[in-house]
């Protein structure tokens, strides 16, 4: 998909995955540990919904399937803008850190597709179906006495920012291979994602 400089820039999850195999690894194995996670999509009035959903990783993709006409499936045909928390589990352990993907939707109204997708997946029809383009992958943990955001966004190295229980100001890990023209942007650079 191409940006048209006030879109953020996308990518399919094969593209994440062999630009970034370690973190990619991390994500889908916290989405693999429940099946159930949730969903924040924009209203018609802007207000925001938070739903329930499956996520399926098939064939280089991520993958939304939704009901007919759930309320969840008119905002993103409306507005494909989301974002995808996994299942946090239960109590405060996070085990394997809480996990959330954004992007935007991509609607799949193929038949041979959705047929596929119905005998993968076990899945009755009719449904709505979407392929996840994602604007950006954040993984946050805790390690010590330090909470540590992992974020990557298309077009950039993974970029790690550590917060310690106090008031001093986040700091940035030097990775030293962040693409030329990033340095003083947010986090995702330019208008994108929020910082952590």
């Amino acid at each position: 998909m191409e940006n048209d400089g006030t879109t953020p820039a996308t990518a399919r999850w094969a593209a994440f995955e062999a630009a970034e195999p370690e973190l990619a690894a991390t994500v889908r194995e916290r989405f693999g540990m429940y099946t159930h996670h949730a969903l924040a999509t924009l209203r018609k009035d802007g207000s925001p919904r938070l739903s329930g959903i499956e996520a399926e990783f098939r064939e280089g993709e991520l993958w939304l399937g939704m009901m007919p006409n759930s309320l969840k499936a008119r905002d993103v045909r409306r507005d494909p803008r989301f974002s995808l928390l996994a299942n946090p589990g239960e109590g405060t352990g996070m085990g394997g850190g809480d996990v959330r993907v954004s992007g935007r939707a991509v609607e799949v109204t193929d038949p041979e597709t959705l047929d596929w997708y119905a005998k993968e997946a076990g899945a009755p029809q009719p449904f709505h179906l979407f392929k996840v383009a994602l604007t950006e992958v954040v993984r946050t943990a805790v390690e010590g006495e330090e909470i540590v955001f992992r974020a990557w966004a298309p077009g950039r190295a993974v970029r790690t920012i550590r917060r310690g229980n106090d008031d001093a100001p986040p700091r940035e890990d030097a990775a030293g291979d962040r693409p030329s023209g990033d340095a003083g942007q947010g986090l995702s650079g330019g208008s994108g994602p929020d910082r952590p």
